[in-house]
């Protein structure tokens, strides 16, 4: 072994004009292609196009005889044209609870512990939810209608350990009163990467930029953002009205 390690070195570092010429030769062949002539391009085109028509299918057909589902049974409710597109990870006594037309584009995951008894994840109608988004619910996180959350937003309604720092060290769970809900109200829009903590509730079509962690209540119509976040822009629905063209006479 320690033979190969330094024949392999000595390549790597081209000690010789016989190891470089191997050095060359491995680098060529690694960066090997296999030519495409014009007369396949159009079945080289047609492979492409079937291999995506292949997974398409295989996808659509795993979501509706067994994602869906064993997936709707999980929930306590959930309404018409619930669309998933992964498994979502909601293990555990958590009660779930969703309305029409969600849509979880990606992983969902979601972690409670025994704290109370009925820890709930409300989501309401037209709500679109992306990729690797996950929740840490205690207690309650409402999720409004017409909500849209980006790729990896985070949501905790408490922070996981306590605040003392000697029942942290003994392993305890945080206190009841250190877990807090959390609201999104409707049409608010929160961006990628976003965190939301415990006790927040962002306001009726607010906008919660990219990166930003909340650690406050959101007024309605407005821009947070930062670390931690801050009004950025308010009256979001007055400037957008402003600016719009005026109509024809």
């Amino acid at each position: 072994m320690a033979g190969t390690q330094s024949f392999l070195t000595k390549v790597r570092l081209q000690e010789t004009s016989f190891h470089a010429f191997l050095y060359r030769l491995g680098k060529g062949l690694s960066q090997a292609q296999l030519p495409v002539p014009n007369l396949l391009r159009p079945l080289f085109r047609g492979m492409y196009s079937l291999h995506f028509a292949i997974r398409g299918l295989y996808w659509t057909v795993l979501i509706y005889f067994y994602r869906g589902p064993i997936f709707r049974a999980r929930c306590d409710s959930v309404g018409k044209n619930l669309a998933v597109s992964l498994l979502p990870d909601v293990p555990g006594h958590l009660r779930l609870i969703l309305g029409d037309n969600v849509h979880l584009n990606g992983f969902f995951g979601v972690n409670s512990s025994r704290l109370f008894e009925k820890p709930t994840l409300r989501i309401g109608n037209n709500v679109h939810v992306g990729h690797m988004v996950s929740f840490v619910i205690n207690k309650e996180v409402v999720i409004e209608d017409g909500v849209m959350i980006a790729n990896y937003c985070h949501f905790a309604d408490t922070d996981g350990h306590p605040t003392d720092p000697e029942r942290r060290v003994a392993g305890e769970p945080p206190s009841p009163d250190e877990v807090k809900p959390i609201r999104i109200c409707r049409n608010a829009w929160i961006g990628h990467r976003a965190q939301v903590l415990k006790g927040v509730t962002v306001g009726e079509g607010a906008i919660v930029a990219a990166g930003s962690v909340v650690v406050k209540d959101v007024p309605p119509f407005t821009v947070v953002a930062g670390n931690p976040s801050r009004v950025v822009v308010e009256n979001i629905v007055s400037r957008a009205a402003a600016q719009a063209p005026a109509g024809l006479p």
